[in-house]
This record gives structure tokens, C-alpha cells and sequence, in this order.
């Protein structure tokens, strides 16, 4: 069987090639936020992970990661909530992708956008996500703790909170109509 252009393994950036993609252009991304709705459909809980940053401090984020050239976005929601939270996880993937946020991570400190990575310019389609399954942290998360909405806004969980993710939480709970 031939390989095309299209095959995954081809198009996936090494390292240094990432990093020169990164400083260059905006590189997309999907961010989701986990949730259990309790039995009257209500969002119950919003899953935050706790991961070490590479400055060895602790840090709360969402579920999230780039997008693969000719990769769906649907696959791309599925992938990385396989990697952060296992296979057995069962995300709803909404039938219609359209975004409830988009969230414009700038390398600096740069006007109205509250998002900072400081390795590139990066621009984050923001979805929530029920899931349906059994939810266990993997890679590199330390844990995944479920929050009620109130908790996941407190101002220690939100002093935590890595990039300004908090604003996607807050979007998120705003979307939802229950930001307390």
C-alpha cells in the first residue's frame, strides 16, 4: 500500500520543525471542557486535570491539544480526550462542531486576550463536553478532580489555572447558563 501526503505519521511535526512552525504562524488547537450531568441533564461537575508544568509547580487545565493536518475535528476532541482522560472516557461529541468559545493564546502578554503560551501563537476552539464513561488521568496528569461549578471558579482553584484557562472555564459556565 502506498502512503500519501495525507497519512498521519508524515504530517506530524518533529520537535525542532514545531518549534519554527510555532515562532511563524498560529497553530490550531481544540480545548475541552469535561463535565457530569447529573440525571436531569444539568451540568453537575466540570473536570479540571492537575499536571506538573515544566517549571516543576503544580497547575489545573483542561482537556486539550493541537489538531493534525486533515484530521477532523471531531477526531482531534476524541484523541485528546483519550490521552487525558483514557478510552474509556465515552465523550458526546455534539453532532454540529460549532464552538460555544474561541480563545487566542498570544506568546506575550498582548491587549484584550486574557490566553498566554508563551511557545507560540495559538488559536483554541473551545467545546464542552459530557462524558459518559469511566474518566482516569493519564500521561502526564497527576489527577482529574471533579468540581461543582461554584468550586471550579473559586478564586485558589482559579489561582491554579494555567494560561488563563479559568476565562474558558468562566465562558463555559456562562454558556451554560449557571455562572454563579
Amino acid at each position: 500500500m502506498t502512503r500519501t501526503a495525507l497519512d498521519f505519521d508524515d504530517n506530524w511535526l518533529d520537535p525542532e520543525e514545531l518549534a519554527r512552525f510555532r515562532r511563524r504562524m498560529p497553530i490550531t488547537y481544540v480545548n475541552a471542557v469535561p463535565v457530569q450531568l447529573a440525571d436531569h441533564g444539568q451540568v453537575e461537575k466540570i473536570g479540571l486535570l492537575l499536571r506538573t508544568a515544566e517549571d516543576g509547580t503544580l497547575g489545573r487545565e483542561i482537556v486539550g491539544g493541537r489538531v493534525r493536518y486533515h484530521e477532523p475535528l471531531r477526531s482531534a476532541l476524541v484523541r485528546h480526550v483519550e490521552k487525558d482522560l483514557g478510552p474509556l472516557a465515552l465523550p458526546q461529541i455534539p453532532p454540529a462542531l460549532t464552538p460555544f468559545h474561541v480563545a487566542e493564546y498570544f506568546p506575550t502578554q498582548m491587549g484584550p486576550s486574557p490566553y498566554q503560551d508563551p511557545r507560540q501563537h495559538a488559536v483554541a476552539l473551545c467545546y464542552i463536553l459530557p462524558m459518559q464513561g469511566e474518566c482516569s488521568p493519564r500521561r502526564d496528569a497527576l489527577s482529574l478532580d471533579w468540581l461543582t461549578p461554584a468550586e471550579a471558579i473559586r478564586e485558589d482553584v482559579v489561582a491554579e489555572m494555567c494560561h488563563g484557562q479559568e476565562h474558558i472555564v468562566r465562558a463555559a459556565l456562562a454558556h451554560l447558563g449557571i455562572l454563579p
